[in-house]
């Protein structure tokens, strides 16, 4: 028997238990993609597979419906697979652990992936499927939307004959979203020099941040740990001589690092008057983050004597001035949509590797022009402090179309089923809507999907009423 047997829609939860089985974070999609391929040649059904593992599949019409123009859904198979401290699962190798708590569906230690798996699983249960009514099916299965939409990019939809596509990627019921921000991705990379020091070896902790997704939670005010770490440097008493000797945190340059740590080494004597400032930073990150973020942690959690192979002074104050000096979260609202996140910037991985540090940078407008604008800023301050940097993953806003018949029609069938009309929205979060419809030219799109919670983290969980109330509604939709 499944963990998830008995839950509704059955269908539905069937192939999301299967596919959570199979490890696949971005850049680990190998095995999901070879799923999908068995998948549709063991039924029968046309499959293209690309040298960079998407997948379309293609269901033809049901009877009664082989004049109806094709449908397009659309999802993407990767994960942003993200643990708790402590966790012990590879999650490059092994699959979830899945848990009910009431209402919700959630992953033992670990984020669940409903984003965007459950898109996936509800596309595999219509295209099982014998007796749904439907249009001819385009399944559209791309990879690694989650470190920079590559798989959009690259993926050839000319077997593709529909111009009207719902994409399973939201994570709010009764909302249909018709529009995004464009975005990309900065890798910074700073080579650092080492030199042996006699000190006080420190441990420090910044952790129990809420962290998030870097688009749709960015508005939320919460802090971001790998920027602390360099307000915490800036912190420490200059007699202390403080350097680092490693740096770790985040784990998606599109999530909001939650924990980050840095091993320092300082002079013996000061130890004592680094402690205290770490103590009072975590003191004065509580009150400014009472309300948005209140579980923050400053903590040193060993302490040791000896010598160690060391940052240089040069290398430590290059690397604090760029994490301390960087924009950090929300840099505009839109004066259009109350509300909206017009451009923003996130730090999302920080590491220290093979004698540099590296900084992973998401970047996301609405603006094509300040995109590109902050996207120079980010580079020109990694470049006056020696770090090269490349720009990848860059991907066009979707943007809103005022004459959509398929947005129209949705709108009438969720009055009718649920009695209230659905809210239309731009959100600041990146959709790879953008992309598809360069591809597709006269493409009509609006994104859906249930109820989810904590995206990006091992927080995540998912609404099970809330998907089969989704499922009823995508059922509809194709029917009508």
């Amino acid at each position: 028997m499944g963990k998830l047997d008995g839950l509704k829609p059955a269908e539905v939860f069937h192939y999301f238990e299967e596919i959570s089985r199979i490890p696949r974070g971005s850049g680990n999609v190998e095995a999901i993609s070879d799923y999908l391929k068995r998948f549709a040649e063991s039924r029968g059904l046309f499959c293209i597979q690309d040298e960079v593992k998407n997948i379309i599949i293609i269901k033809e019409a049901t009877p009664g419906y082989g004049e109806e123009e094709p449908v397009l859904l659309q999802g993407h198979m990767d994960m942003v697979a993200v643990k708790e401290p402590g966790c012990g699962k590879d999650l490059r190798k092994e699959g979830l652990e899945l848990k009910v708590d009431g209402d919700w569906l959630y992953a033992e230690g670990t984020s669940l992936g409903a984003d965007d798996g459950i898109a996936v699983a509800c596309a595999l249960a219509l295209l099982d499927s014998d007796s749904i009514p439907h249009p001819r099916l385009e399944a559209v299965f791309t990879v690694d939307e989650e470190t920079g939409m590559e798989g959009a990019s690259h993926i050839d939809l000319s077997v593709c004959r529909g111009r009207r596509m719902l994409n399973l990627d939201y994570e709010e019921e009764g909302v249909l979203l018709t529009s995004c921000a464009g975005g990309a991705r900065v890798h910074g990379r700073l080579a650092v020099s080492f030199e042996k020091i006699r000190g006080t070896k420190l441990e420090v902790a910044i952790d129990g941040l809420l962290g998030g997704h870097s688009g749709s939670e960015i508005d939320k005010g919460r802090a971001n740990a790998n920027a602390l770490i360099g307000r915490l440097m800036r912190s420490l008493p200059a007699e202390a001589d403080a350097r680092y000797l490693s740096l770790e945190g985040g784990s998606a340059d599109n999530a909001i690092p939650s924990a980050c740590r840095a091993v320092l080494a300082v002079k013996e004597e000061a130890a004592d008057a680094v402690r205290k400032a770490a103590e009072t930073l975590a003191q004065t990150l509580s009150r400014e983050y009472a309300a948005a973020d209140p579980g923050i942690s400053v903590r040193i959690e060993a302490e040791e004597r000896g010598e160690w192979e060391a940052f240089t002074r040069q290398s430590t104050d290059q690397v604090t001035a760029i994490l301390a000096l960087m924009p950090n979260g929300i840099q505009r609202m839109s004066a259009d949509i109350p509300g909206l996140v017009q451009t923003s910037l996130n730090l999302g991985i920080l590491r220290t590797q093979d004698g540099c540090v590296s900084f992973d940078y998401s970047i996301r407008s609405s603006v094509g022009s300040e995109k590109d604008w902050l996207i120079h800023r980010v580079c020109l301050l990694l470049s006056l402090q020696g770090a090269q940097y490349t720009v990848s993953g860059s991907y066009p806003a979707w943007e809103y179309r005022r004459d959509s018949a398929l947005r129209e029609r949705m709108i009438r069938i969720y009055e009718k089923m649920f009695g209230s009309a659905p809210r239309v929205e731009a959100i600041h979060a990146g959709l790879e809507c953008g992309i598809l419809a360069s591809k597709l030219p006269g493409l009509d799109c609006v994104s859906i999907g249930p109820d989810m919670k904590d995206i990006h983290t091992p927080r995540e969980r998912l609404s099970i009423s809330s998907t089969e109330r989704m499922w009823n509604y995508i059922l509809e939709i194709l029917k009508k």
